[in-house]
């Protein structure tokens, strides 16, 4: 009896949900990181930034897809050995700023959202956060696959929502915020630092790439995480035209408009929603390091990290980064943390994909190491 295919789901849309799911945490969930790097551009501009970091996802996660699946490398200490040869720890001294920054992000934010909905102390809605991810990290690929799967569904469910609430409710302004700042300067530079420092998502993303069959699995992919992952900004980012530029200065814009809104149900669902976001955003960062440590555990030992590792290794790290959270905050983390990291991102992951990468494809298009298709299961 053969394998059977792995389902389009899993080589096409998978991918696709887990790129949104880190790019979503933090700011972008919350709408902080939408006023900073899009709506400072102007209504205008900021459409243009999304836009134009929306095609740079795609043909960054295609590459970057590509490659994974000619170097069958599904973690990123593999995916970074391959590209950069013995420079690969540059990549990973990079990639801990960034998980130790987005995680602390994370718990910024939940902290703001258990404070705003429910006047809790902001370091419980941290601590609530932290316990969540490492209780999915703890159980591996399929756990965090089935998170991806289901908070999507709500994730988009309540975002196509919020758009139809916010419109009904103020949707006559949104015209008029247009209208009134129609510059649009800098929205390039906008949209390239919101990719430079987000694009790093394709790559911890990596062990769900390991349903791909072909290369055109990767390019189809690749191209479809682009619009997965930015859609739900574009639905965030129409109504806060309606109070620009109030509502740039707000540390949740979500709240800011849930409040306009004036649902309360509904108000309790977004939060809930947003908190789902940071859930599977945080999880993903984490679950890239298990995977990391799993690798070479297993070549070392034999044995795949046991779950009670997984559990360990993801509360130091939770604890440490949470502890920056409380220390920094929502707002100074988005607005000076994630420039300083584009730059570094640019230097380790994008330049060296766009030439050493396309180099190594170009050189291999003749040895392409692909995965057997499975003959359909015979009835």
């Amino acid at each position: 009896m053969t394998d059977r295919l792995p389902s389009r789901f899993s080589r096409w849309i998978l991918p696709g949900l887990g790129m949104k799911a880190v790019v979503i945490g933090g700011g972008y969930a919350t709408g902080r990181e939408l006023a900073e790097f899009f709506l400072a551009r102007g209504p205008w501009g900021g459409l243009f930034a999304i836009l134009f970091a929306t095609l740079l996802f795609s043909i960054f996660c295609s590459l970057t897809f590509v490659l994974a699946r000619r170097f069958q490398a599904f973690d990123y200490r593999s995916f970074f050995k391959r590209l950069l040869g013995p420079a690969w720890p540059a990549f990973e001294l990079a990639y801990i700023l960034f998980v130790i920054l987005i995680l602390a992000v994370y718990g910024a934010a939940a902290g703001a959202i258990g404070h705003a909905v429910f006047g809790a102390p902001v370091w419980l809605g941290t601590a609530v956060l932290a316990g969540g991810i490492a209780a999915v990290v703890a159980f591996g690929n399929k756990a965090v696959e089935a998170l991806f799967r289901d908070v999507s569904y709500l994730l988009y469910a309540v975002y196509a929502l919020f758009i139809v609430l916010a419109l009904w409710s103020f949707g006559d302004r949104v015209p008029a915020g247009f209208a009134a700042y129609p510059q649009s300067s800098g929205w390039a530079l906008g949209g390239l630092t919101y990719f430079s420092y987000n694009i790093i998502g394709a790559v911890v993303i990596l062990p769900v790439l390991r349903h791909l069959t072909s290369d055109r699995d990767a390019m189809i992919s690749g191209t479809i995480a682009g619009p997965l992952t930015m859609i739900p900004a574009l639905l965030f980012f129409i109504p806060m035209v309606a109070f620009y530029p109030e509502v740039q200065g707000a540390t949740l814009p979500s709240d800011f408009l849930l409040q306009k809104i004036g649902i309360p149900a509904f108000h309790l669902l977004f939060q809930a929603m947003i908190f789902s976001a940071l859930l599977e955003s945080g999880t993903s960062s984490v679950h890239a390091i298990n995977e990391r440590i799993d690798h070479v555990w297993t070549l070392r030992s034999g044995q795949p990290l046991s779950h009670r590792a997984r559990l360990i290794v993801a509360l130091v790290l939770l604890t440490g980064c949470m502890f920056i959270a409380g220390r920094f905050g929502l707002v100074s983390l988005i607005a000076n943390g994630y420039r300083a990291l584009a730059y570094v991102l640019l230097a380790t992951y994008i330049l060296p994909l766009v030439t050493i990468g396309v180099w190594k494809l170009w050189r291999s298009r003749d040895q392409v190491c692909a995965t057997p298709r499975p003959a359909p299961t015979q009835e």
